[in-house]
């Protein structure tokens, strides 16, 4: 089996696809919990080498909203979801209810908030990628985090080295009336783990 850095066109289709299927799950229990209509897309899914996040993201010093979980199974890694600092409120105010533009810092009710939806919109990609592979992936307590993003990778990667060089990222986009707000989900796989993921989709690489 070659290394997943050489996937093709094809096999980013099908990660696109999965990807559309989480955020769907999403978009619903979100819909729920806030007894609206919550709309959410996946403009772009694809493979990126880990120091690439910070040009998608922001630079090292760039404030954003992680949340954070390590991932068991077969194919273990480490999910992160990340939002910048004007999305990060933006989304609080969208879930309470509040104007846009309300929320200039992040309080307690605001990171349980966050949290909350960072728990909804992971559990529905792990649930959409669980159900394509027939793969278990278990999730730990998430951890969160509001700071900077150097700060904040370098914390989720404490144990160093156990991870590959290259991640899968979901980008999502949430779309509630006049709201559009984007966020970044990445899975950050063990070494092997995205090979197994490929072949138990039958797109071995």
């Amino acid at each position: 089996m070659n290394s997943w850095n050489h996937i093709t066109g094809f096999q980013l289709e099908v990660l696109r696809e999965i990807g559309n299927i989480g955020a769907g799950n999403a978009a619903s229990s979100l819909a729920t919990l806030l007894n609206k209509k919550v709309e959410m897309a996946v403009p772009k899914a694809g493979v990126m080498d880990f120091k690439e996040i910070f040009s998608l993201v922001g630079n090292e010093e760039e404030i954003v909203a992680c949340i954070n979980f390590n991932v068991s199974g077969k194919a273990p890694g480490k999910i992160l979801f990340l939002l910048d600092e004007s999305s990060t409120y933006q989304l609080v105010d969208m879930l309470l209810g509040r104007g846009i533009g309300t929320t200039k810092e992040l309080d307690e009710i605001g990171q349980s908030t966050v949290k909350e939806i960072g728990n909804i919109l992971t559990g529905s990609f792990i649930t959409a990628f669980s159900e394509f592979t027939r793969l278990d992936f278990i999730g730990s307590v998430p951890a969160f985090a509001f700071d900077m993003l150097g700060a904040v990778l370098s914390a989720a990667f404490l144990e160093g080295g156990y991870f590959d060089e290259r991640v899968l990222i979901i980008e999502t986009t949430f779309y509630e009336e006049e709201v559009s707000i984007n966020g970044h989900f990445f899975f950050v796989p063990a070494t092997g783990s995205m090979e197994t993921i490929f072949e138990a989709l039958g797109l071995n690489v």
